[in-house]
């Protein structure tokens, strides 16, 4: 039976990138990406939907996202879903379904990266070093539909 993890998918940062390095030494980022779909409801009513997503940068990538993408950045990300589950600081256990980018380019200047940024996709690394998931874990499964939990109400 074939098989196929392969994600595509365009939008802007939520917030600024967030780096930080495995004990190891590896830098990893996450980028909060929000995606914008429009569309129709029967009554002709044009609708909006908001689809907020971790994408997760290891390496050089993640180092050069961290250096010239900030909030508003558009990007396109080719990647893969990749799930994780951590127990949390009250026991429970948590999960997570994240992108694991691949690939990222940047898309514009205008609000979006910082002035010098170079597009050039920087290749996932083969293997993974294994971190402290807590790290990663502030708020993720308490994702609202409609507003970023990590975004200020207003």
């Amino acid at each position: 039976m074939a098989n196929l993890n392969k994600v595509l998918i365009i939008g802007n940062l939520t917030r600024d990138p967030e780096l930080r390095y495995t004990p190891g030494g590896t830098a990893v980022a996450n980028l909060r990406l929000a995606t914008n779909r429009r569309y129709k409801d029967k009554s002709g009513e044009l609708k909006q939907e908001v689809c907020y997503l971790t994408v997760v940068t290891w390496d050089k990538q993640a180092e050069v996202c961290n250096q010239y993408l900030h909030k508003g950045s558009p990007l396109f990300v080719e990647g893969r879903l990749q799930s994780r589950t951590w127990d949390g600081p009250d026991g429970k256990k948590r999960s997570v379904v994240e992108i694991r980018a691949e690939r990222v380019q940047f898309l514009g200047t205008s609000g979006g990266a910082k002035t010098g940024a170079v597009s050039e996709p920087v290749a996932a690394p083969e293997t993974e070093e294994k971190i402290d998931n807590t790290a990663f874990a502030s708020g993720a499964d308490e994702v609202s539909w409609g507003q970023d939990p990590g975004e200020e109400q207003g």
